[in-house]
């Protein structure tokens, strides 16, 4: 039985059961596997070079997992339909860049996001394409934490406000403090250019409502 760290593990718990699941950029198919093994019905794993491909079918030799479909694709360009998304490790631009060009879009398709870097990005992107965020979770890794998101389509654009791309629905009282040390560690450092000096106080503004939203929720 595959084991998963803790950002993969998180996204395999928001897939549903009995579902084609999509693994985009699935590496060494550590994930694809797992969820074969842990209820999914079917699951493609791609990705975009030949490279991972290639450790991604040793890895569904190993398990001897048989319903597991290594692909060659460009995002979900080669994808003709899946119930669960999975696109996890890639920056909040590409990812968002990934879900916008879904050809197979319906009420019914999840979407489970795992962005490295740029989550406050990705989370506009979703909502000003007609996407909402369902749930939010997070992983931590080498004292870094993660979000990941389980969201689907509405088709209802709007724009978000800045608390809401930094945090989303996040609960983690942990997590929220880890995003407002990190806006008070850039407003330090803008603090050293006049230029930059009402930027850094519209910074620390925004980790002072994020540290007493933290507070609220211990």
């Amino acid at each position: 039985m595959i084991s998963l760290d803790g950002r993969l593990k998180a996204a395999a718990d928001l897939c549903r059961k009995g579902t084609t699941v999509a693994d985009v950029g699935t590496d060494h198919a550590l994930l694809a596997c797992y969820l074969a093994q842990n209820g999914a019905s079917y699951v493609i794993a791609s990705d975009i070079r030949e490279g991972p491909l290639e450790a991604a079918r040793r890895t569904v030799k190993q398990t001897g997992v048989t319903n597991v479909r290594v692909l060659l694709s460009d995002g979900l360009k080669e994808i003709d339909r899946a119930d669960d998304v999975v696109i996890c490790g890639m920056g909040g631009e590409l990812i968002a860049d990934i879900v916008e060009g879904c050809g197979f879009l319906t009420e019914n398709t999840r979407f489970i996001l795992q962005p490295m870097t740029k989550p406050d990005l990705l989370r506009r992107r979703l909502y000003s394409a007609g996407f909402e965020i369902i749930e939010e979770r997070t992983a931590y890794e080498g004292g870094r934490g993660y979000a990941v998101m389980l969201v689907r389509f509405t088709g209802k654009t709007r724009e978000i406000d800045e608390i809401f791309a930094l945090t989303g629905k996040i609960v983690d009282p942990k997590f929220l403090r880890l995003t407002a040390e990190k806006l008070l560690k850039n407003a330090r450092g803008m603090d050293r250019s006049a230029d930059f000096r009402e930027s850094a106080e519209a910074l620390r503004k925004n980790a002072d409502i994020i540290l007493k939203k933290a507070e609220e929720l211990i």
